[in-house]
């Protein structure tokens, strides 16, 4: 191993040698473990189950039934011609066109018919952490900040982050209401952003929410609307989910709001403030794909996340592949219905399994994941205890779930568990894991301590940036692949 000279010129850059990309999190590290000895019905029974990663594997037979019966979309063919030299040649970063006409259908549909999109305001992007980043370019300059309700998708942190140089203000949000952001607790954020001396570009929500599982109310958007309206900032809404939410009152996106007070909107410019998020890898279940979208009514942000984009583009064969897909009414009808029947279906299974071993979630409505209540389940109500039940969870229990603190909940005990990446089965044995531990737990806890513990308590958040002793469990820092 050759010394490094004090005096060495350094060979790489500030960025890349920096460690603010969030790869100590506890929510990468989980995959990290789940990575080194993935669960197999059969050949790792014993394995750690992956429950960290909101992947939708729930309607795959659907699309793989579309393409049987449609081959000439992934062969590459229009009818008996081969497309195959016309796509693999350059290609605008503008995108197809068909392809942007079928995603602005796609979209307007699974919103019900509520919103018109215009598919000249569409920019396509890998994904939609590609499409928040570039957001972020666009609005806020290094040091400038967004305010985010808690708990947020942990990956936030780096995707918002760590290139732009943009700072999150969280907005802390609590149990006492379901999590439900409030003006309040807006104000608060807005003020503890001046005290730091930082300017406020905008608000970042996510409707239906990550981790939460909850499509935002409409009094709640119509709230967080008034609010950007009287500070002058801009609205970005992620609704990757959007297509997810399985029982009323339902999804209701920020552009449907927007529509219904057009006027007001039109005399605060809120147009052009309101910024929209899309990916095809929750609704479709396709991440691999790498699809997502910025949809947008002002014509300089388009302009300049079109030119962002080129750095990340979408594939001309994937886009006129799915072109075809999401151009077939009939396909897409079925699909959105049976996908939620789906979601449902699989959400009720993880609520009844974790209900009957003395498991709360928060009730949702939406995503692929239950936020859930194991705050009785720790030895201390702190999140030293928090991590403390993690490890065992993942460890002992052999099951991958994120830990509030990585979501940068205000509170200790809650944890975001996925139940759409994996068969009935699997999810059978991790309720019986599980339950297994719980027996156990409340057989060695002593009754008066239990008692004695009382209710979980709202904290001011000591969150995972000032516990990474408590977070690192393995040395290294591999790359993950990105869960959007």
């Amino acid at each position: 191993m050759v010394n490094k000279v004090a005096d060495e010129p350094q060979l790489l850059s500030k960025k890349a040698g920096c460690n603010t990309h969030g790869q100590d999190s506890s929510y990468f590290l989980g995959w990290e473990e789940y990575e080194k000895n993935p669960f197999h019905p059969t050949t790792n029974p014993t394995g750690i189950i992956q429950m960290g990663l909101a992947e939708n594997q729930l309607s795959f037979d659907l699309v793989e039934e579309w393409l049987e019966k449609n081959p000439d979309a992934l062969g590459l063919r229009r009818g008996p011609a081969s497309v195959f030299r016309e796509l693999a040649l350059f290609q605008d970063y503008h995108g197809l066109p068909a392809f942007k006409n079928a995603l602005a259908r796609f979209m307007s549909e699974q919103r019900d018919h509520k919103v018109a999109f215009d598919p000249s305001n569409i920019v396509l992007t890998a994904g939609a952490t590609s499409a928040n980043e570039a957001l972020m370019f666009c609005l806020a300059d290094q040091g400038d900040a967004f305010l985010i309700p808690t708990p947020y998708y942990p990956g936030f942190d780096r995707d918002l982050k760590w290139r732009t140089g943009a700072e999150i203000v969280p907005v802390h949000c609590t149990s006492a209401n379901g999590f439900r952001v409030t003006r309040a607790a807006l104000d608060d954020a807005y003020r503890r952003a001046q005290k730091r001396r930082l300017r406020v570009k905008g608000v970042l929500i996510t409707n239906p929410s990550n981790p939460l599982g909850t499509a935002v109310p409409r009094a709640d958007l119509e709230m967080i609307v008034d609010f950007v309206a009287a500070k002058g900032v801009h609205l970005v809404s992620d609704e990757i989910y959007s297509g997810t939410a399985f029982s009323e009152p339902g999804f209701v996106s920020v552009l449907e709001v927007l529509a219904a007070r057009a006027p007001l909107a039109a005399d605060y410019a809120l147009d052009d403030r309101v910024h929209v998020v899309y990916s095809l890898s929750k609704d479709l279940g396709l991440p691999g794909f790498r699809v997502g979208a910025i949809y947008s009514s002002n014509p300089d942000v388009v302009s300049a996340a079109t030119k962002m984009s080129s750095f990340g583009l979408v594939s001309s064969q994937t886009q006129y592949l799915l072109a075809a897909l999401l151009g077939d009414k009939d396909f897409t009808r079925r699909y959105l219905a049976e996908n939620k029947r789906r979601i449902k279906e699989r959400h009720d299974q993880l609520v009844d399994g974790l209900k009957d071993i003395g498991i709360a979630c928060l009730e949702s409505n939406a995503g692929l994941f239950c936020w859930v209540n194991m705050s009785h389940l720790m030895h201390a109500r702190s999140f030293e205890g928090e991590m403390t039940l993690w490890k065992k969870v993942v460890f002992d229990i052999g099951l991958n779930i994120s830990p509030g603190s990585s979501c940068h909940c205000s509170e200790p005990g809650w944890f975001r568990v996925c139940f759409a990446n994996m068969s009935a089965k699997t999810l059978d044995v991790a309720m019986q894991r599980l339950g297994e531990f719980v027996q156990s737990s409340s057989k060695a806890a002593p009754a008066a301590l239990r008692r004695a513990a009382g209710p979980a308590r709202s904290m001011s958040c000591p969150l995972a940036m000032n516990m990474k002793w408590a977070l690192r469990l393995t040395p290294g820092c591999a790359d993950r692949k990105a869960e959007r």
